[in-house]
């Protein structure tokens, strides 16, 4: 994109004009970016398009190499990695992170959460960006940015076919996050793993479903080959936020401009990603039903008890984790200022 182009695309919200007309001026940086994908969406509209992205509005200054999971360093432990100085910068999910502190989950989505719509509008304009990157700071000392976010995922990629409370006894499945803990309420025998590992895992029958990303994004896993049913909605991931993730002491030494610049490019791909996966999820079912794939839909009765466990559990952690407490009453309370919308955002024909 050239910068004329971008200026006049309204430079993505009130950030950085200022940034955006010097972006070509300033300092030369050449960072690592380590990330915690084989491939795939996440990579290329996600973490290699930031770079292109920072690269292209800079005039060259900004050179971010981007390597896969695993090459420098756990793929699960990228916040780990960049705080140590392996590298400069990251791109990973939050909920990663919910071993460590529970909070993470509220940034990164879990069952509770409300859609990605409403998540968007928390990020920017209800104070869940400055949330996150108080949080991060205080508690890992890494500048946190938003970058990426989904729409709801796929439920599951199963071997079996899943429907009822009864079908998910039992059930072996790979997932992340705070989703481990819930599935046991539902009865399901959960583990995790990095991502570029579900594949073989699937194929061999070492587990029996995954969940990854949505509709859109799992094609390029090709879950669909060694997996037949295809199960929706995401009740336990109704939006996925992903963050970039960048080392502090580069961080203060980068000029202001060039600190709002990186801030302004993050927050054009998250939008880009949003539009990018819900076109794209609007085609996927069709993808998999033509590929001899059987599409399943969750019982209302599992849709409602996903949430309420999502729900009962923020509600009981809240009472112990000052930091989740903060963020969840801050997320309580953006959505009861939307609570209703439909009545008014949609047209019913």
């Amino acid at each position: 994109m050239r910068k004329r182009d971008f200026l006049k695309a309204g430079a993505v919200g009130g950030l950085a004009i200022p940034a955006v007309a010097n972006a070509q001026s300033g300092p030369s940086y050449n960072w690592k970016m380590a990330t915690g994908w084989a491939g795939g969406p996440l990579m290329d509209i996600g973490a290699k398009a930031f770079a292109d992205r920072m690269a292209a509005i800079s005039g060259g200054r900004f050179k971010i190499q981007t390597f896969p999971g695993g090459a420098l360093g756990n793929a699960l432990k990228v916040p780990e990695t960049v705080k140590n100085g392996v590298a400069e910068c990251g791109h990973t999910w939050m909920g990663y992170d919910w071993g460590k502190d529970v909070t993470t989950a509220l940034f990164g989505g879990y069952a509770g959460s409300m859609d990605s719509e409403r998540m968007l509008h928390w990020i920017y304009g209800g104070g869940g960006e400055e949330l996150q990157r108080a949080y991060r700071d205080e508690k890992e000392g890494i500048i946190s940015i938003p970058l990426f976010i989904r729409t709801a995922e796929a439920f599951l990629h199963s071997r079996k076919p899943v429907k009822t409370l009864a079908d998910l006894k039992g059930l072996k499945l790979r997932t992340a996050g705070a989703w481990l803990e819930m599935a046991k309420d539902l009865g399901a025998a959960p583990v995790t793993t990095a991502g570029g590992d579900v594949y073989p895992m699937l194929e061999r029958g070492a587990i029996d479903a995954t969940e990854w990303g949505t509709l859109w994004e799992n094609i390029s896993t090709g879950f669909h080959k060694v997996a037949k049913y295809v199960i929706i909605p995401g009740v336990h991931q109704p939006t996925a936020p992903f963050e970039l993730v960048i080392n502090k002491e580069t961080w203060q030494k980068m000029p202001a401009a060039d600190q709002q610049l990186v801030q302004l490019v993050a927050r054009l791909v998250t939008f880009e990603t949003w539009i990018k996966i819900g076109n794209e999820d609007a085609k996927a079912l069709d993808f998999y039903r033509k590929a001899g794939n059987q599409i399943i839909e969750l019982d209302a009765d599992v849709q409602r008890q996903a949430r309420k466990i999502g729900l009962d559990w923020a509600g009981k952690t809240a009472a112990t984790n000052p930091w989740f407490a903060k963020v969840l009453k801050s997320q309580l309370d953006f959505e009861k200022e939307w609570d209703g919308a439909e009545r008014w955002r949609t047209i019913r024909s």
